[in-house]
């Protein structure tokens, strides 16, 4: 598969956050969550289908395949351990450290996330 962009990778993190238990998110949870139109979730959902990433049909909620939710979860925690790094070690305001890591979340490797996370872990402040 190849890499997904920026946005997809958003839309993934919002169906996972917005999932609860065995329940699925809805478009227009999505859409406020992340201040787009339906039309344009619909369109992103649609895209993530035919990368097997969601189950998505018309008029239901939308379910994160096994794939889907491996990459919405690794997103989500680089967040957190990003946001963490940037508002308890490093002093960053909540806000803008949670408007940063969103922004890095999508460039960071997998292997200096661990590293962070190590030394988040080192300092007593392990986030997951």
């Amino acid at each position: 598969m190849s890499k997904l962009t920026f946005s997809m990778e958003n839309y993934l993190e919002a169906v996972y956050e917005l999932s609860v238990g065995e329940g699925g998110a809805r478009v227009s949870d999505i859409a406020a969550r992340l201040g787009v139109s339906k039309a344009s979730v619909n369109s992103a959902m649609n895209a993530l289908h035919q990368r097997g990433l969601v189950e998505n049909e018309k008029y239901r909620e939308i379910y994160l395949t096994e794939e889907g939710l491996r990459v919405a979860r690794l997103t989500s925690q680089k967040h957190i351990i990003l946001q963490t790094l940037l508002h308890k070690v490093m002093g960053v305001d909540s806000q803008q450290a949670s408007e940063d890591a969103c922004a890095m979340e999508h460039v960071i490797s997998e292997e200096s996330t661990e590293k962070i996370l190590a030394f988040l872990e080192q300092q007593g402040l392990s986030p997951l």
